[in-house]
């Protein structure tokens, strides 16, 4: 067993804006409360990262009383009501999973479709009331969870000393050193060596514990500026990461992070300098 301490919290109530920092956050099944719980989709219903579109990463989300706004220098604000859970019905995929969402408006659409610069409209959408998207993944632990938007499980925790450890090869090798929200994680800890968050099967706290099922595998989503929106010419820092940190069985897949379900501990709180008790696999 080993000790360690969150240090950071962020929360992303559309997918692939720009996250909440946070000092604490309610657990779920589904993850961190407000976390992921809309998600941008073009024309065709197909949902849209910053993979597709860059400018994501320069749009800030707030929330206050459960209303979500949404803004982006020179474009103004536009407002996410909570309970808009009727409207237009439309079917997407999240990775192959089928989804079905509830469209947020025409309002909402004209401002993302001009924040983004799209030359095609894009609209924002929520999963539908009742609806369950599985985790199939999650299994692996004997457990059954749910998501909502998130790529691969319900949370994403990153460890401070491999960001440290690739930051240290990105500066040997003449690149710039790249900060945490590169990765989006939901929970940040130290106390663990470079990556050995990948030798964790769980973390407990007296009122809840964390599942770790798989490491993160990147994609190019690691070589965008999240404060510019430009991507790294050199594909940095996703080539050093992919040298020093594959994916297990993928050696052109780079892993950063792990992700994790919720075991026990359904709408318990998590703090910044909560202090974990990690079990080794």
């Amino acid at each position: 067993m080993i000790e360690v301490e969150v240090t950071r919290l962020w929360i992303y109530p559309v997918k692939s804006m720009k996250g909440i920092e946070v000092g604490e956050a309610t657990l779920t099944a589904e993850g961190l409360e407000h976390d992921r719980r809309f998600m941008v989709v073009g024309a065709d219903g197909r949902f849209v990262t910053q993979r597709d579109q860059p400018k994501l990463a320069l749009i800030h989300t707030s929330l206050s009383e459960g209303v979500i706004e949404l803004s982006r220098a020179g474009f103004g604000t536009v407002s996410v009501p909570p309970d808009r859970l009727q409207g237009d019905i439309v079917l997407t995929k999240v990775w192959g999973d089928q989804c079905e969402t509830v469209d947020q408006g025409e309002e909402i659409s004209r401002w993302l479709t001009a924040a983004l610069e799209s030359e095609s409209r894009v609209r924002l959408v929520r999963m539908k009331e009742g609806f369950r998207r599985p985790q199939n993944r999650a299994e692996l632990l004997g457990e059954s969870t749910t998501t909502y938007f998130a790529d691969a499980a319900p949370l994403l925790l990153a460890n401070e000393s491999s960001l440290k450890a690739l930051n240290n090869h990105l500066l040997e090798a003449g690149h710039d050193a790249v900060p945490m929200n590169r990765f989006r994680p939901n929970i940040v800890i130290q106390g663990l060596q470079a990556f050995e968050e990948h030798q964790l099967s769980r973390l407990d706290q007296g009122n809840f514990s964390l599942g770790f099922c798989h490491p993160c595998e990147r994609c190019v989503v690691t070589t965008i500026n999240q404060d510019t929106a430009e991507k790294h010419p050199g594909r940095q820092p996703f080539k050093t990461l992919r040298d020093i940190n594959p994916m297990p069985g993928k050696k052109r897949a780079p892993a950063f992070g792990h992700n994790a379900i919720l075991l026990q501990g359904e709408h318990s709180t998590v703090k910044i300098g909560d202090t974990l008790t990690g079990h080794y696999a």
